[in-house]
């Protein structure tokens, strides 16, 4: 099976852009408010993007610190980063 990937959009834009807390949850296996707890906590450092209350991100990088701190091996991740 190929993807095939609409014109104008740079393929390898989609594993440099930030994470949305519902990527990480699935990547993690939990419900969005354990990240979303993290990140309230500080463990997780992530920042809002648009206007009003926004949308939340974390970087990439952030988030592989987030689990070698934490011991988890990307390969343990269900998605792939």
């Amino acid at each position: 099976m190929t993807t095939t990937v609409p014109a104008g959009i740079d393929p390898s834009a989609e594993r440099t852009a930030p994470l949305r807390v519902k990527d990480i949850a699935a990547a993690l296996r939990v419900d969005k408010s354990a990240v979303y707890t993290e990140i309230k906590a500080g463990r997780l450092t992530a920042y809002r993007v648009g206007a009003g209350r926004g949308t939340i991100r974390v970087a990439r990088a952030v988030f592989r610190q987030y689990l070698a701190e934490r011991g988890i091996p990307t390969s343990e991740l269900a998605v792939a980063l």
